[in-house]
This record gives C-alpha cells, sequence and structure tokens, in this order.
C-alpha cells in the first residue's frame, strides 16, 4: 500500500464525520449508531439521504451544500476514495454530511427500519460478467435497501452504463417498482427536468467527468421502492 493511501486511511480516523466500523460488528449487528444517526451523529431529526458506493463523495457533498435541511451520508468501502469527500466537509465545515466506510451489503446493520428516506447510486459498478445479485439495484439489493427506508422511499441511479440503466428498468418492471422519471441521455434531455432539479443532476462526479470527457452518455432514472 502507498505512503499517500496509509496517509489518508490515518486521517480518516481523525475525522469525527467518518466512521469506520469493522466487519464483525456489522456481521453481527452491533453498530451502535444504528437508529441513533439523527439523536446521537446529526442531532437533529432532519431526513437522511444515502449515496450508496460513493467514492469520493462528490454527491453527498454537494448535497449538503444545497440542502442544509437534510443529513447525507455517504457509504463505500474505500477509505481511500471517501478521504477526499472527508477532507472536503472538514475544510468546509459542512456539518450535515458524513462517510460510512463499509460494505453496501451490511446496509441492514447500519440503520434501522425506517431511518433513512432516500437512496441515490452514483456511478455503481455494472457487474458485466459477474452474478445479477451482485448490482446495486437488483432485486436483492433493493430488497436490503427496503429494510432501512421509509415506505414508498425513492431510489435515484445515475450511471454512464446503458447495461447497468437497462437493467434496472426491467427490474423494476419485473418487481413492480413505480418508475417516476427516466432518461438515456440528461444533457441531451435537461430541459425535461424541473429547473430545481436540473442543478442535481448537474453535479458531477470524478468518475462521471472522465465518462463525459470520453463522450459516454448518461443514464438517469428514479423509482420508488
Amino acid at each position: 500500500m502507498s505512503k499517500r493511501k496509509l496517509a489518508q486511511f490515518a486521517e480518516n480516523k481523525t475525522f469525527d464525520h467518518v466512521i469506520e466500523p469493522d466487519s464483525r460488528t456489522m456481521l453481527e449487528d452491533r453498530f451502535e449508531l444504528k437508529e441513533k444517526w439523527n439523536s446521537d451523529f446529526f442531532k437533529n431529526d432532519q431526513p437522511i439521504v444515502l449515496e450508496l458506493g460513493c467514492g469520493k463523495g462528490e454527491y453527498s457533498v454537494e448535497l449538503g451544500r444545497q440542502f442544509p435541511d437534510k443529513n447525507f451520508i455517504g457509504v463505500d468501502i474505500k477509505g481511500a476514495r471517501i478521504w477526499r469527500g472527508a477532507k472536503t466537509v472538514e475544510e468546509e465545515g459542512i456539518p450535515n454530511v458524513a462517510f460510512l466506510r463499509t460494505r453496501i451489503d451490511f446496509i441492514a446493520s447500519g440503520f434501522a427500519p425506517g431511518e433513512v428516506d432516500e437512496i441515490w447510486l452514483t456511478f455503481s459498478d455494472p457487474v458485466v460478467k459477474g452474478s445479477p445479485n451482485r448490482r446495486l439495484t437488483s432485486r436483492v439489493f433493493i430488497d436490503r435497501y427496503r429494510q432501512v427506508v421509509k415506505p414508498g422511499a425513492i431510489v435515484h441511479l445515475k450511471t454512464d452504463s446503458d447495461f447497468l440503466y437497462d437493467f434496472t428498468l426491467q427490474e423494476i418492471e419485473q418487481h413492480g417498482y413505480e418508475l417516476l422519471e427516466k432518461s438515456g441521455d440528461i444533457y441531451g434531455e435537461m430541459h425535461r427536468f424541473d429547473p430545481d432539479f436540473r442543478e442535481i443532476l448537474q453535479i458531477k462526479t470524478f468518475y462521471e467527468k472522465k465518462f463525459l470527457a470520453e463522450g459516454d452518455n448518461i443514464n438517469y432514472c428514479r423509482f420508488r421502492i
């Protein structure tokens, strides 16, 4: 492991807004903040929004800036990626953004039933060659999300992968989720979206900038689970 990554991992441990439970704690469902994110961490009763597979946390950070009346938690297992967003939160003193370093498989150990209001999936691994159950919009993962979200919660997917986008639309139809909006090219169809939501859609992650530079189109859909 590089010295830079080691330094980032070490700095993450100094940030109060980076939570890093060990795998055993999550496997045994002993995570102390479960059901207590509002009372013990954010110390407010604002809605909680998750960015799952948050990478460098660009969406969590920018949404936190735009919506001080909501709490945002980026979830990812990669500590070196989380560090970038966590560093920004520390430098700017953004009070409503946190990062949880854990596997998304453990999501039901991190949050209590009904504790989460909304979910964002930003540029998730499409898992083209692996098991469909590993895709973050598969029924396996949606069932996990249902264990922690309020009834009728909304999931957003933003992806450069036509494969994952098409797969998600098929899952929505097959399993009876409510499709609220879809676009196979958000920047070509930005006029279709509500003006306030355009600003949210135009938040660009590190990976999105890379994909756009390569000429890829960006897909988006949101659905109710």
